[in-house]
Formats: C-alpha cells, structure tokens, sequence
C-alpha cells in the first residue's frame, strides 16, 4: 500500500506542477516520513494554498491521506488534521 500511496503522491505533484504549483521533490525513501510530519505539524503541505486557490486540492497529500486507499496508512489524527484542512479550505468530495 505504502508503494502505491508514493506513486500517487509523485503523479499529483506531477499533475500539480502542470498547473504551475511548485512543490519539493520527496524521495521515495522519505515520502512517509515526509507525509507523516506535514501532516503532525501546523504547517500544511508543499502547494496547498495554490492548489486551495486554484480549486483543484485533490492533488494536495491531505486529499490522499483521507483516499480511502490510503487511511491504513495514517493515524487517526492525521487523517483528522488532513481533513479538518480539506474543509477549511472549501475542499467538496
């Protein structure tokens, strides 16, 4: 599962920068990692705003981290912060 949640990560940073939102490379190594700390901080992740702005936060990580595919994947509190931001950001599923 974590192997499939990397890719999709990396397809929406992909999908993201067509749009011309600039987000980090994350190394496939440290993507959990990465995920796990955007997630546990205040801070939200690499392009939400833009992506927030532009209507399209189904490629943010805090849409993948509440995808169904991927919850297992998450703490309770992380999948809860992901979606507390997607809604306060407007965020429609």
């Amino acid at each position: 599962m974590e192997e499939k949640f990397i890719a999709a990560w990396a397809a929406n940073r992909e999908k993201a920068a067509k749009l011309g939102v600039r987000m980090r490379p994350v190394e496939d190594a440290a993507a959990m990692k990465s995920a796990h700390r955007f997630l546990s901080g205040s801070r939200v992740s690499d392009g939400f705003d833009q992506l927030a702005n532009l209507g399209r936060l189904e490629f943010s990580l805090e849409a993948l981290a509440v995808d169904k595919r991927f919850t297992g994947l998450f703490t309770d509190e992380e999948a809860n912060e992901a979606l507390s931001r997607l809604l306060c950001a407007g965020y429609r599923f």
